[in-house]
């Protein structure tokens, strides 16, 4: 875990932040939770794939539609043709599926304990972690 500033230590927001190390924007959205005044958890999302009772609270958390937690670009979601599948599987399916395979998750992943955000916005960042 990284050091709190000093000019922020009121600050006790527990951060998450979970990344495949090797993504282009995990590395950039990293970057700047560096730059910001806080403490996160560095996690990697293939090495310690969220649970499926993580991924449940998170995307409740979010109130976002559970396919934004897809990675819709990526190769295992393509060669399993989820976009044709997804559509006809439960809620409860696809969190199993999300659980099973951290490539199949949405990345980076920034959890704080109001809010998660999905995906990488630098003034999204900057907006929850000041």
């Amino acid at each position: 875990m990284r050091k709190v500033k000093e000019r922020c230590l009121f600050k006790t927001m527990k951060v998450l932040f979970i990344e495949y190390p090797k993504c282009s924007t995990c590395i950039k959205a990293k970057k700047t939770l560096l730059s910001l005044p806080i403490e996160f958890e560095d996690r990697h999302i293939v090495e310690n794939t969220p649970s499926y009772d993580e991924l449940k609270k998170w995307w409740k958390q979010s109130n976002q539609p559970l396919k934004n937690f897809f990675n819709t670009s990526g190769k295992l979601y393509k060669e399993m043709n989820l976009k044709e599948k997804l559509p006809t599987m439960s809620e409860d399916e696809k969190l199993h599926l999300l659980s099973q395979n951290g490539m199949l998750i949405k990345r980076p992943l920034l959890i704080t304990d109001h809010e998660v955000i999905i995906g990488f916005k630098e003034d999204n960042y900057i907006k929850v972690c000041s």
